[in-house]
């Protein structure tokens, strides 16, 4: 079960430091001991096997206790990022009819104010020093707790509630934005969990001695499976809470002697502009990327930069975690390659039919493993688009939506997503082939692509770009650029230069915020 990396870690290293949040170091037991008298606090707070458990929370100790907590209740928990507003929490909570809610203290009277419109909400646990007085009114639905009040009623607590849980229980629901619509619940098992963590572990060669630098959100998947990875091998988790200051970032990495460090694309373009040379990353032993891919050039530099570190190119999706990684021995031969299937996975390319398609074509990913998702939560309908029937009986494939190419290697290439391909001219354009082009641009540091409607076009193509420091560039100077590296249906029509590109909370570029109504 998921909850066993954090028991099996304080079983054999008690003492070591897993987790370190500004200047606060716990220990594998001291984590393990909290989150028991948490969970045994849920339990007897009405917490089923099998209820959800939202955690509202920043990155924080109380995030990471409040996760095992739930696991160990044999709950299901909920990641909302910190920065999600009233309505979408609202509608999460009352999606997964979730019965418990664990919450900063400052927005007790946020959820008090709209307590009418969350009926399953019986428990709220808010974290931080009182602003005011706890009303004792067992009427008052959901009931206010106060974390540091039930952590001292359970004191004596030191073990974990006999909840029994199986692998095929649900771990943890994952909420991802669809491309339109409200936010879809991805339903994840235990062994869909600890399959994953398993395998990403195995090529990344993690052990006890890994010291990890995780400056993403726990609610986003990538984030929240470095604490998993972290404590499934007894290594130390440095936790932060964003990437907003550089500098301060780079200097904990080296006064915590991180030796591992997730990053995405905006984070990659931030740290190529900065002067590496004047930090001392010798511990550094490995970054990776997931998600969107990393631009080749960020690699190629990174390279020559910090050539002692390894870099991991890889790819994922809420759905399935991780699907490919790019062995070390590749990322010279195939920099543009984001991996081949990761162990104990199988990936095809299929066509709009549904056939396999030979190398060297492109097509829709298809990934089969045990790291593949339930499902939708309660949307069967959103389900059957993703988990399809495959030629195995009685297995399902996770179609990804996501386009690709497959050498004769089986080494992949991601062309881009499905609704993200702009047709333009009568011609398909991959907006990811034109930033890796725009990318290669010395002078710049961020690109975008997206269409536009144009009545002749079809769609015109537009980039949006950010430029390196103390670069000047002009639109004619970016397009004959483009002009020499693409072929001219790829030539974008316009070129928009920017400060900053607009950002989602797990740091990716959000082009929503760039397409034309």
């Amino acid at each position: 079960m998921l909850q066993s990396f954090l028991e099996q870690s304080a079983h054999e290293h008690p003492e070591k430091v897993a987790l370190v949040v500004d200047q606060n170091r716990s220990t594998y037991l001291e984590l393990d001991q909290q989150s028991n008298r948490l969970a045994n606090a849920l339990v007897q707070r009405g917490v089923e096997r099998g209820d959800r458990v939202a955690i509202h929370l920043d990155n924080a100790l109380e995030s990471v206790v409040s996760i095992f907590a739930v696991l160990k209740a044999g709950g299901v928990f909920v990641m909302v990022n910190p920065t999600t507003k009233i309505d979408k929490l609202i509608y999460v909570l009352n999606n997964c009819r979730a019965s418990a809610l664990i919450i900063p203290e400052k927005k007790r009277n946020t959820i008090l104010e709209h307590s009418d419109l969350l009926p399953h909400l019986r428990t709220a646990v808010t974290v931080g020093p009182a602003t005011q007085q706890l009303e004792d009114n067992d009427l008052q639905m959901p009931r206010f707790e106060s974390w540091e009040q039930l952590q001292a009623e359970f004191s004596e607590s030191i073990t974990p509630p006999n909840v029994p849980t199986i692998s095929v229980d649900l771990a943890a629901l994952v909420y991802t934005s669809g491309s339109t619509g409200n936010p879809k619940g991805v339903m994840l098992t235990h062994l869909n969990m600890t399959s994953a963590a398993r395998s990403i572990t195995t090529y990344l060669m993690n052990e006890p001695d890994d010291i990890i630098l995780n400056v993403l959100p726990l609610s986003f998947d990538y984030g929240l499976y470095q604490l998993l990875m972290a404590f499934r091998v007894g290594a130390t988790l440095v936790l932060e809470k964003s990437f907003t200051y550089p500098h301060a970032i780079l200097q904990r990495i080296i006064d915590e002697q991180v030796t591992g460090f997730p990053l995405v694309p905006t984070i990659s373009a931030i740290l190529l502009k900065m002067d590496l040379s004047k930090y001392d990353f010798s511990k550094l032993r490995y970054i990776t990327n997931t998600g969107a891919a990393l631009p080749t050039e960020h690699i190629l530099t990174f390279r020559k930069r910090l050539p002692h570190v390894q870099i991991f190119s890889m790819y994922g999706l809420t759905e399935c975690k991780r699907v490919s990684y790019l062995p070390l021995d590749q990322v010279d031969i195939r920099t543009g390659s984001v991996g081949i299937a990761m162990p104990d996975t199988e990936v095809f390319i299929v066509d709009d039919k549904g056939h396999r398609l030979p190398p060297e074509q492109v097509g829709e990913l298809v990934v089969r493993g045990a790291n593949v998702m339930k499902g939708y939560w309660e949307a069967p309908e959103r389900t059957a688009e993703r988990l399809k029937p495959a030629e195995i009986p009685n297995e399902m494939y996770l179609y990804t939506g996501d386009l690709f190419r497959m050498d004769r290697e089986g080494y992949l290439y991601f062309v881009g997503r499905r609704d993200d391909i702009i047709k333009s001219r009568g011609e398909k354009v991959s907006p990811k082939e034109v930033e890796n082009v725009l990318f290669a641009h010395e002078g710049i540091s961020e690109a975008a692509i997206v269409g536009d409607p144009d009545a002749v076009l079809g769609q015109s193509i537009r980039a949006i770009v950010t430029l390196m420091p103390y670069q000047e560039l002009t639109e004619k100077e970016v397009l004959a650029y483009c002009r020499k590296h693409l072929e001219d249906f790829m030539v974008p029509q316009k070129i928009e230069f920017r400060d900053e590109l607009p950002k989602s909370p797990n740091g990716k570029i959000d082009k929503k915020q760039l397409t034309l109504p």
